[in-house]
């Protein structure tokens, strides 16, 4: 479980990227944090796993607060995706993907049979893949083995910032799908930060709206179409369904 108690950050002392922000997640939960550029969404994501700290408030992991533990004990609890991968290239993708393993010391016999489940996890047969270099696969490919390197340490946590969006279209909505599928299996709790609306409904059990650096409103999508807080929150549940009467008048007119 993750809770957020009145967290701000501010990097000037003077304005806050994050202002006051309550937001608990749930053991098991898919929480997707959605909103405008610059309203606050991955510096929050990044206060969870202390590669920020908050200014003020307090970030609880299972109850305890992030401040209280070392932060490099606290991430190898904490399975983090990026939107640029940032894979080693003279690294082989098993080596990408055990990385963390070597870092924690494990066996060879342990590392190979590990990174074997993973690749097999995240849909990479490892015969095929394994011994691949990252410039010799695709990116939706690459993103997968930044989705296996996050779980090898078996995190309870996944913090995942714009995962998909680097992909195209086809392998992001596959990547997508299958990691719903992995949060369900492994029972993760899982926080997401996304721009993209359509997304968040699909894979999220809950979405966190966010502008300006604060909460707009929390809810499951049903929540959130039906009964939305304001018109802000109105027109980001709107966007989907926007998109898809321009795409059918589109059409029509093909």
């Amino acid at each position: 479980m993750i809770e957020l108690r009145n967290v701000s950050k501010s990097y000037d002392g003077r304005s806050r990227a994050v202002d006051r922000l309550s937001l608990r997640v749930e053991s098991g939960e898919l929480l997707a944090i959605v909103g405008p550029s610059g309203c606050g969404k991955t510096t929050t994501l990044s206060m969870i796993n202390r590669l920020e700290d908050p200014s003020a408030g307090a970030v609880l992991i299972d109850g305890a607060d992030a401040r209280d533990h070392d932060p490099v004990v606290l991430r190898r609890r904490i399975g983090f995706v990026f939107q640029d991968i940032g894979l080693f290239s003279h690294m082989t993708v098993g080596e990408n993907a055990g990385i963390v393993l070597r870092i924690l010391r494990a066996k060879k016999n342990e590392i190979d049979a590990r990174v074997n489940e993973l690749l097999a996890l995240v849909r990479l047969a490892p015969e095929e893949y394994r011994n691949r270099f990252p410039a010799e696969i695709s990116g939706g490919q690459r993103q997968r083995v930044g989705v296996a390197r996050a779980l090898a340490a078996r995190p309870g946590i996944m913090l995942m910032d714009e995962p998909f969006g680097a992909i195209d279209p086809l392998a992001r909505d596959e990547l997508a799908s299958d990691y719903r599928e992995i949060h369900q299996r492994l029972g993760l709790t899982t926080v997401l930060v996304t721009h993209d609306m359509t997304e968040a409904i699909l894979l999220a059990d809950r979405i966190a709206l966010m502008r300006n650096g604060t909460l707009a409103q929390v809810g499951s999508p049903h929540e959130l179409f039906s009964a939305p807080a304001d018109d802000f929150v109105r027109a980001m549940m709107e966007t989907p369904r926007r998109r898809a009467t321009a795409l059918a008048a589109t059409m029509t007119k093909a």
